[in-house]
């Protein structure tokens, strides 16, 4: 498994579409507390009254909603592009037990989304607490021990939507296939739900996979547009489940149909 797991790391760390989702991420983290300074200088210049109606919502939530697009295109990429370019079949032939090269792509994949996700987020909620400052600016993710939590749980839900990635890339073979399911997964779904009537509205805005790092930090979605129904062990059962079906799917697909 050693070689197999070095294997897969080192497809993934050479390859050009990691270079290209990772730089595009970097550049929104980037954008992150320069969006922070820009609205803190705008904030110092207006009265008491305008302060009372300007609003900047909370920065690592939004960044994380955007990596959430980002890693699980970067998870269906890391199976697509091999099938597009042929190398698949290499790698089966040099490592005939594909489930065991679908498992260790598979950490990988957690592995970086994971710790990319985790230290874009804390560099965002620190650097956005350090402009702000002391300023009564609503909706701020607090620099505590709730904030870091829901950073956590964050880059959690963020990893899981690479792992979709993953495994719907398995299942399709196509990289645009694999980003349409996804963006509707991303955005389409929970705007539909939003539409919804009640309680249906409020249970499906709960279940999406942009909801769940909330539910699952126990800090609800109060500054969201999903609703937060769930309890946290419910929410990290759900998000269990978002991973464990695309991903069998995808194992039981690779197995049984040539490469």
């Amino acid at each position: 498994m050693a070689d197999v797991l070095a294997a897969e790391w080192l497809k993934i760390r050479t390859a050009r579409y990691a270079r290209y989702v990772l730089g595009v991420f970097a550049a929104f983290t980037a954008l992150m507390p320069l969006l922070a300074w820009y609205f803190v200088t705008t904030w110092d210049s207006l009265t008491p009254a305008a302060r009372a109606h300007a609003a900047l919502g909370p920065l690592p939530e939004f960044l994380g909603w955007i990596a959430s697009l980002c890693m699980a295109v970067f998870g269906a990429l890391a199976i697509t592009s091999e099938y597009s370019s042929g190398m698949i079949r290499t790698t089966f032939t040099a490592m005939p037990r594909r489930r065991t090269v679908f498992a260790a792509k598979g950490a990988i994949v957690a592995v970086v989304t994971f710790g990319v996700t985790s230290a874009a987020l804390v560099a965002t909620l620190v650097s956005g607490a350090i402009i702000v400052g002391g300023r009564p600016i609503a909706d701020q993710t607090p620099l505590n021990p709730s904030g870091f939590a829901l950073v956590a749980a964050t880059a959690v839900a963020v990893t899981a939507f690479a792992l979709i990635g993953l495994g719907l890339g398995a299942v399709t073979r196509s990289a645009v296939a694999s980003v349409v399911g996804l963006t509707l997964l991303w955005y389409v779904v929970p705007l539909f739900s939003m539409h919804l009537p009640a309680p249906w509205a409020a249970w499906v805005s709960s279940l999406v996979p942009g909801a769940l790092a909330g539910e699952l930090a126990g800090a609800g979605n109060a500054n969201s547009v999903f609703a937060a129904v769930l309890s946290p062990p419910e929410a990290f059962l759900v998000m269990l489940a978002y991973i464990a079906v695309p991903l069998a799917a995808g194992a039981i697909v690779i197995s049984h149909r040539d490469a």
